[in-house]
C-alpha cells in the first residue's frame, strides 16, 4: 500500500512553520470561518514517538494546516488523508512505520504511529468550549467516536474505550513571574513561545505593564494585596526575580503553599541555607522545599538576560514533562 500524493489545493510548505503552532484553537477557528475543516489527532504509538499522544494537527479543506503529528515525516501524508475524509464524510485511522502497510512512508525514530482523522463537526462549538476551559484553568477529555468522529467534552482526565479515543485537554502551563528587572522582561517575553502563559507581577511598579507582551496579567499593587489574591494551580509555576531578599521570601512562602508545581528564586548560592532555613522556620516542609529551585533556572552558564530566561522556562518545562506519566 502506497501513500497517497499531498492535496493539490495547495502546495505543501517548503518549511514547516506549520508545525511551530503552539495553539491550534485560532487557526482551527480561523480553518472553520473559511469552510470545512478535519483534526488529526496521534492516538497510538509504540516505541519511539517525537510527539507525545494527544499531538494534533488542523487541515482545512484548502489544503492549510496547522499543528503536527510527527517529526516531519508523514504529515503531508496526513493532509492528503484528511482531504479524503472530508470528501467522503468517513474518519479514517493511519497506520504509519515499522510493520505499517504504508511502506514508502517510514519513521526516522523507528517506531510506529496511529492517527485519528475526522471532519470535525460543529467547530465553533468545539473552540467555545475549549476555551471556556482553558479561561476557567480546567482539565478537560475530547471523547471521538472511532466509527463517526463525534465529539463529546467532559470534565477531567477520561479514558477512552474500543469504540472512542480520549484526548486529555490540560489548561496551558502558566508562569508567574515577580520582578521588574531585564531577566523578568525576558521571561515575559519567551514564554508565551514555548506555549506558556505569562502573569506579571511588579509590586509598586508603572501603572501599565511593559509594551509588546502578551500578558494573562500585570499587577502592579503592593506584594501583600497581590499574593493575597493570587489565584495558584497545579500547572502554574512561580518565580521572584525580584533581587529583594523580603519579597523573594514572601513570594516562595505564597507559592509553596500552594500548588504551584515550580517556584524558582534568583540570586546567589551563598545565600541558598539561609533562605531555606528562613522558610523552615515559618513552616515550610520536606515536601513543598521539593518543589523549589535555588537558584532559579538550569546550570548552563547563562549571563545574559536571554539566557537566563532560558533556562528558567527550560527548568519549567523540564519539572513539568518530570511529573508526567
Amino acid at each position: 500500500m502506497n501513500a497517497p500524493d499531498p492535496s493539490p489545493a495547495s502546495a505543501w510548505p517548503v518549511w514547516p512553520d506549520y508545525a511551530l503552532v503552539e495553539d491550534l484553537l485560532p487557526s482551527l477557528r480561523q480553518f472553520a470561518h473559511d469552510g470545512r475543516v478535519a483534526l488529526a489527532t496521534l492516538v497510538a504509538t509504540e516505541g519511539p514517538s517525537p510527539r507525545p499522544l494527544g499531538s494534533e494537527m488542523v487541515i482545512a479543506a484548502d489544503g492549510r494546516v496547522a499543528g503536527y503529528v510527527s517529526g516531519g515525516c508523514v504529515e503531508a501524508a496526513v493532509a492528503s488523508e484528511a482531504a479524503m475524509v472530508l470528501a467522503e464524510g468517513r474518519p479514517r485511522l493511519l497506520d504509519y512505520g515499522v510493520g505499517s502497510d504504508v511502506v514508502d512512508i517510514q519513521l526516522s525514530c523507528g517506531g510506529r504511529i496511529g492517527i485519528f482523522v475526522r471532519e470535525l463537526v460543529d467547530p465553533s462549538a468545539y473552540v467555545a468550549a475549549l476555551l471556556l476551559a482553558r479561561r476557567e484553568r480546567r482539565t478537560v477529555t475530547v471523547l471521538a467516536g472511532a466509527a463517526s468522529g463525534a465529539w463529546q467534552i467532559r470534565d477531567g482526565a477520561c479514558e477512552g474505550d474500543a469504540d472512542t479515543y480520549a484526548i486529555v485537554q490540560r489548561p496551558p502551563l502558566r508562569i508567574v513571574a515577580v520582578g521588574g528587572d531585564p531577566v523578568t522582561l525576558a521571561v515575559a517575553r519567551l514564554a508565551p513561545f514555548l506555549g506558556m502563559e505569562v502573569m506579571l507581577l511588579r509590586p509598586h511598579g508603572p501603572q501599565t505593564p511593559p509594551p509588546g507582551l502578551d500578558l494573562v496579567s500585570y499587577d502592579a499593587r503592593s506584594l501583600p494585596v497581590a499574593l493575597a489574591e493570587l489565584v495558584l494551580d497545579d500547572r502554574t509555576a512561580v518565580y521572584s526575580l525580584s533581587h529583594d531578599a523580603e519579597v523573594d521570601h514572601a513570594v516562595a512562602a505564597r507559592a509553596l503553599r500552594s500548588p504551584a508545581f515550580a517556584v524558582g528564586v534568583l540570586g546567589s548560592r551563598n545565600k541558598i541555607d539561609t533562605r531555606v532555613q528562613r522558610l523552615r522556620e515559618g513552616g515550610i516542609g520536606d515536601d513543598e522545599l521539593a518543589r523549589l529551585h535555588l537558584p532559579a533556572g538550569l546550570p548552563i552558564g547563562a549571563q545574559t538576560p536571554h539566557g537566563i530566561a532560558v533556562s528558567i522556562l527550560a527548568q519549567v518545562s523540564q519539572r513539568d514533562r518530570a511529573r508526567m506519566p
